[in-house]
């Protein structure tokens, strides 16, 4: 298992991938379908996504596995398969990336509130630990706790994936700008207050991704360096804020957009770049040219 830690010592600028749901749909993944059981039903087109990734240069791909905890498998019925498809997302990207490239297991929110009661900490806990070792078995070299907005559940996931697996352990949060001009997830969780939350935690690598186009994570990054000068960032940006064009969702950011921004987003204080919600292979290209300039 290779580390993303010891790739960053150098001051090294990695590039991770972009978005999977987008790739997934542009494939034939219809709504209400459930994505994750394409690493079992449509395993080639999973392959192609993270092999496109790789072709466009970035040094580490997440795996098709977001929403593959048992909670939300659960919906689909498919709870008792949680093992089988994770440890699927995480052999495919793996056979994608080689042993030159990252793969990074992707660990996505339950959707269960912890304050509500209907689920316990020790369910939640379990949930994540079965997920994050069935990624560590299809092989992934980290695993990526994203896209979280709550601490209590985010604490608990990273507790999980560091108390049953080897993995290095990344969790990033999803922050949107208020009216006061302020950074906060749904919860209202600041970046000062996500840094000290996740470091406590155990996570080795810390950052944001979602809800944000390259604009927006410059400004968190430089929150979350006043705060912490030393843990290496992720990044993980949206092509733009959404816009809906006759019933079709559109992201305005180019490739070439987002690719004109990155050296202000490391000069920030972020050590690995990459995409979320809207971007594609090609915005992945224009951001390895731009890094490795």
């Amino acid at each position: 298992m290779k580390s993303i830690l010891s790739s960053l010592k150098n001051g090294k600028v990695l590039v991770s991938d972009g978005a999977w749901g987008t790739e997934l749909h542009s494939r034939g993944l219809k709504a209400g379908e459930c994505p994750e059981l394409w690493n079992i039903t449509h395993r080639a087109d999973v392959l192609s996504i993270a092999k496109a990734y790789v072709d466009a240069g970035a040094d580490m791909i997440l795996t098709n596995s977001f929403g593959a905890s048992p909670f939300k498998l659960a919906y689909y019925g498919l709870e008792e398969r949680t093992a089988e498809i994770n440890e699927a997302a995480g052999a495919i990207s793996r056979e994608a990336a080689g042993r030159d490239h990252f793969v990074l297991g992707s660990i996505g929110p339950t959707g269960v509130i912890l304050r509500m009661g209907k689920v316990s900490k020790e369910a939640l806990y379990e949930g994540f630990a079965v997920q994050a070792k069935a990624l560590e078995k299809g092989g992934v070299d980290a695993l990526c706790i994203e896209t979280m907005s709550a601490v209590d559940e985010a604490e608990l996931a990273i507790r999980a994936a560091k108390e049953t697996t080897g993995c290095e352990i990344i969790c990033t949060f999803t922050f949107e700008k208020t009216a006061k001009g302020e950074y906060r997830t749904m919860m209202g969780l600041t970046p000062t207050a996500m840094v000290r939350a996740v470091k406590e935690a155990g996570a080795d690598i810390i950052g944001t991704n979602c809800g944000n186009g390259i604009d927006g994570m410059i400004d968190v990054v430089r929150e979350i360096r006043i705060a912490d000068q030393s843990t290496p960032v992720l990044v993980h940006a949206n092509a733009g804020k959404p816009l809906f064009n006759d019933g079709i969702t559109v992201f305005p950011e180019t490739p070439q957009i987002m690719a004109a921004k990155a050296g202000e987003l490391i000069k920030a204080g972020a050590n690995i770049i990459g995409g979320c919600c809207g971007t594609t292979p090609e915005h992945i290209r224009a951001l390895a040219k731009a890094v490795s300039g």
